[in-house]
């Protein structure tokens, strides 16, 4: 092949969806193009085009209008303009200009419509939108083979035999004899095929022989009442993650035609090896805030580990923030048993990326305490402020740095009585203006982490009550939350960053995730709904018609779709001995990556451009 030819050829290889093409389509397709220059100001299709074709831009810059001279759309090198060659496609109806001298590659329609015929993924670029584009790189990025992970296996795989039951009335030792004889560690009661129970090992050690209990009473008497349960097509990860948040060893498995099983850790581990989310075990065992550190040590191989198993953007931050949660919760007890047992009723909560549970490794700590109004600074404020500090504390030297805005407990500011927290959000939520907006919007994502949780859920009721019938207020949520675009030009080019240490990249927290995270919340206030996690408020949002379900599904594909580039990007850093970031350079993306993220920026922008509209935003800048 000519050299031209090769270097068309590698330039079309670099970009969709042309990247999506066989070798030899590859080598033949430069052989099938023609070479078109058109000057500034050119008609664009140029009028004296022989026949219809597909341009690809090469070099220069075409603007598309619409007929009210309103622009639409912009073209830059590398992006494809196909409407010619699609009869259907409202694009058609646009002026275009070309604005610079540009350069361009033709390729007929009839040649087109031929490679589409050949080659299905290629055609499925121009028959796709960008929120079905968007599911398919969602579900192409998360993609991993089966085998050995806990992501992907159903718990119905799990189940090695038929649940081992018993009636409420049998005695303590007759369960522990059908135990024994069945080899099993935990028992499910039942009662007419109805699960009402479950009785493990250490139930038998810790309410039976411990307390003295007699072992002919019935085993009704120390089973436990509350379970959690899981459905056969639970993945076996939710399922873990269900064990860790609620520090149990055993759960049920009950379907359309009822107990079908019990799964325990110990089948978990015996079908992946590698499992350091059981770091939350070992974390509970720590006996001082130094075991605490070397535990939380463990926290960036889980995150390389995770990724490696293809865990989704929302399956991570629920990992990691359930580790967090439990060493937060460890380190509140060690702080009760050095400043002895807590006056009075407190819960300690946790605001951003872990009240949202969406924490990776490379996280700060947001938190406060909502005290009992029984509360007295003069009786009970040293307590509260040693206790604090000491958690805050024991917190950065886990990794979980201090709040840059100083959100934390050990801030007097955010360790109140509930009554001063009741008076907060209603100063927030009536002074109407951006300011008291912003400050509420951490708040917002407040989820109880240890503690009296009524204290929170009775605020949290209330001021999602009040904040929904606030239209004025709702209107300066929304205008925060468009503060933060997608890094995205006209061109559909990403926008970089100038200078600095992170020269020539751009930041997917703060450009792709922060934004759908600030639309989510805005939705879910819109409509009262209580979720805190960004992909659940999206859910709910759209069940509550506040937010359409397309517009419900491209947030949240775009989210996971960022959030899942963002958790591998981090993931190569830990495995390179680099302390993890959110910068991402475009060369680090293959270039389908790059297409498939200006789609998720695109997802955003349009969302956002919707919710100035609903809002009026422009007239609170």
């Amino acid at each position: 092949m000519e050299v031209e030819l090769i270097e068309i050829r590698d330039f079309l290889a670099s970009h969709p969806p042309f990247d999506q093409l066989s070798d030899e389509a590859l080598d033949q397709l430069p052989k099938e193009l023609t070479v078109r220059y058109l000057r500034r100001g050119t008609p664009f299709p140029p009028p004296d085009a022989e026949q219809p074709c597909l341009y690809i831009v090469r070099k220069g810059a075409v603007e598309l209008r619409n007929a009210s001279d309103e622009l639409v759309t912009k073209y830059g090198e590398g992006d494809v303009y196909s409407s010619a060659c699609l009869p259907h496609d409202p694009a058609r109806s646009l002026n275009g200009t070309t604005v610079e001298d540009s350069l361009f590659y033709l390729l007929p329609c009839d040649r087109l419509q031929a490679l589409r015929d050949a080659d299905r993924n290629f055609n499925d670029y121009f028959t796709q939108s960008i929120s079905t584009r968007l599911r398919r790189a969602r579900e192409t990025l998360q993609d991993t083979p089966r085998g050995g992970n806990l992501m992907t296996v159903e718990i119905s795989e799990l189940i090695g035999r038929a649940p081992v039951t018993a009636p409420p009335a049998t005695s303590i030792q007759e369960a522990a004899q059908i135990m024994t004889r069945e080899r099993v560690s935990a028992l499910l009661i039942t009662d007419e095929r109805l699960l009402v129970g479950i009785i493990t090992d250490r139930d038998l050690r810790s309410r039976c022989i411990a307390n003295g209990i007699d072992c002919t009473r019935p085993v009704s008497e120390i089973m436990t009442r509350n379970l959690h349960k899981v459905t056969p097509d639970t993945p076996a990860f939710e399922a873990l993650l269900t064990m860790t948040r609620y520090n149990i060893h055993h759960l049920p498995v009950v379907g359309s035609g009822g107990v079908q099983g019990i799964i325990s850790t110990t089948d978990l581990i015996r079908y992946q090896s590698a499992n350091s989310i059981y770091a939350v075990d070992s974390v509970r065992k720590c006996k001082a805030v130094a075991d605490l550190v070397q535990a939380s040590a463990a926290l960036p191989e889980l995150q390389v580990q995770l990724v490696a198993a293809g865990a989704s953007a929302y399956q991570l931050g629920q990992a990691i923030s359930a580790v967090t949660d439990a060493i937060t919760r460890r380190l509140l007890e060690l702080g009760e048993a050095e400043f002895g047992p807590a006056p009075l009723a407190y819960v300690w909560v946790a605001g951003g990326s872990q009240g949202r549970r969406e924490q990776t490794v490379h996280s700060d700590q947001d938190n406060a305490l909502i005290l009992s109004d029984d509360y007295r600074p003069e009786q009970h404020g040293s307590y509260f402020t040693q206790l604090a500090q000491y958690v805050t504390d024991g917190l950065n030297a886990c990794g979980f740095y201090n709040c840059p805005g100083g959100i934390m407990a050990s801030n007097p500011q955010w360790r109140q009585p509930w009554q001063v927290w009741r008076q907060y959000f209603d100063d927030w939520i009536m002074r109407v203006d951006r300011k008291a907006a912003m400050l509420a919007t951490n708040f917002f994502d407040m989820r109880p982490i240890h503690g009296d949780e009524l204290l929170h859920a009775r605020l949290h009721a209330e001021v999602l009550h009040q904040a929904k019938d606030n239209k004025i207020f709702l209107a300066y949520m929304a205008t925060n939350a468009l503060t933060t675009r997608p890094p995205l030009g006209f061109f559909r080019n990403f926008v970089l960053i100038g200078e600095g240490d992170h020269a020539n990249s751009f930041d997917l927290k703060l450009r792709g995730i922060l934004p759908v995270i600030n639309l989510a919340r805005v939705y879910a206030l819109t409509a009262g709904i209580p979720e805190l996690n960004t992909v659940e408020r999206l859910k709910a949002a759209a069940d509550a018609h506040s937010l359409s379900a397309d517009g419900a599904a491209n947030l949240e594909d775009a989210f996971e779709f960022i959030g899942t580039l963002r958790a591998r990007h981090q993931a190569r850093q830990i495995k390179q001995g680099m302390p993890p970031d959110n910068y991402v350079t475009p060369e680090e993306l293959t270039p389908l990556e790059r297409n498939h993220l200006k789609d998720a920026f695109s997802a955003i922008s349009a969302l956002q451009t919707a919710l100035a509209q609903r809002y009026q935003t422009g007239r609170f800048y």
